[in-house]
């Protein structure tokens, strides 16, 4: 597959994975005890991204420090996971997860797992809680479709990121639970969290903390790194769009008509959703230096329903409010200021992804561009 080269960063790091990666013998998985027995896919579908079984190494006991020390070297505009279980709220930044692809936490009681595939710009945390088992995630070292593979530490079941699916081994077949999650910059993050802990860069590794190993990837112009397959539909597979899963279907939505728009209403699987898009947060993947990077903006996908109302939102004066009551709501789907002030929207599953991977695993989803 031909790429198209947008900088001499992405010309070296693309020519390692190259010069790495091959697809994996089908009679073996070098270096981990799974059941080959058990499997849905063929093993060659796999390919070997280089660093090995844990070569990326995932934090497995994870530290947190305040929002104040956190700012010493987190900037306001550079993106974080923000995930909020049962009432406690924790964010975990990209520029640490970039590293190391997983965090294996617990938050509000419920042990779970946070990652970030690079290559996908796929932010996603699973409930570790599966068949009885608290699971523990690594990374494999494997590639599927352009995304990371991860393995469970009980029974080296390999498990697709960008699904939850498990691929290969005794689990073959069960999905992980998805939990609601966003994507937003650390200043988004503390003006609805203001007192929520920060991932800590005490990971027990050393690692360029704040810079971006995959410079210039994220350009429209460029192609995904090792993916075979053909990606549908006609835009470009660089391109970000938001994916809202529900059971009955999943649906996209690109940027291009997100960030015009603002603010946009929709029905997904049967249920009325709203998509906010406000400026303030940097791309992960664009420039080296991470909080230097160009303002692609957060979004967030809520249901609008609200004590019973259905709320219907509009974007003025560079704020969002609700016509019901004029009430101003952030990017986090709180209402900041007017008569909601402190009520807070329902998350859906949802997430920010280059258009390649939704479509590669979703091809027959319904895209708005």
């Amino acid at each position: 597959m031909l790429l198209k080269i947008k900088s001499l960063t992405v010309f070296l790091f693309s020519l390692t994975l190259i010069l790495t990666a091959c697809n994996v013998d089908a009679q073996q998985l070098p270096g981990f005890d799974t059941n080959l027995e058990k499997r849905s896919i063929d093993l060659n579908e796999l390919i070997d991204g280089g660093p090995g079984k844990d070569g990326i190494p995932s934090i497995d006991n994870p530290k947190f420090v305040s929002q104040e020390e956190a700012s010493q070297w987190l900037q306001g505009q550079e993106p974080v996971i923000s995930l909020e279980v049962n009432g406690e709220a924790r964010a975990y930044p990209i520029q640490i997860l970039m590293w190391h692809e997983i965090a294996n936490d617990e938050l509000g009681g419920v042990p779970v797992s946070v990652t970030f595939c690079p290559l996908c710009y796929s932010a996603i945390v699973f409930d570790r809680r599966h068949d009885g088992e608290v699971l523990e995630f690594g990374v494999s070292g494997f590639l599927r479709k352009s995304d990371m593979i991860m393995y469970d530490r009980k029974t080296e079941s390999l498990w697709q990121q960008f699904s939850g699916e498990a691929l290969v081994g005794d689990y073959t077949g069960d999905l992980l639970t998805i939990l609601p999650s966003q994507l937003i910059s650390f200043e988004q993050f503390r003006e609805t969290h203001p007192d929520a802990p920060v991932l800590s860069r005490e990971t027990g590794h050393r690692r360029n903390y704040g810079q971006n190993p995959y410079a210039g990837y994220d350009d429209i112009n460029n192609s995904p790194f090792l993916l075979d397959e053909e990606v549908p539909g006609e835009i470009s597979p660089m391109e970000k769009v938001v994916g809202v899963r529900t059971e009955q279907e999943m649906k996209g939505y690109t940027y291009s008509i997100t960030s015009e728009q603002r603010v946009l209403h929709d029905e997904v699987g049967g249920k009325p959703i709203v998509i906010f898009h406000l400026d303030g947060m940097a791309s992960a993947m664009d420039n080296r230096t991470i909080h230097r990077s160009r303002d692609d903006g957060a979004t967030g996908v809520f249901s609008p329903l609200l004590d019973g109302e259905k709320l219907e939102f509009e974007y003025r004066n560079g704020e969002i409010r609700d016509k019901n009551t004029n009430s101003t709501w952030n990017i986090s789907g709180r209402a900041v200021s007017g008569p909601l002030k402190g009520k807070q929207l329902e998350t859906m599953l949802y997430g920010d992804y280059f258009a390649f991977a939704w479509l590669v695993f979703y091809p027959e989803t319904n895209m708005m561009k």
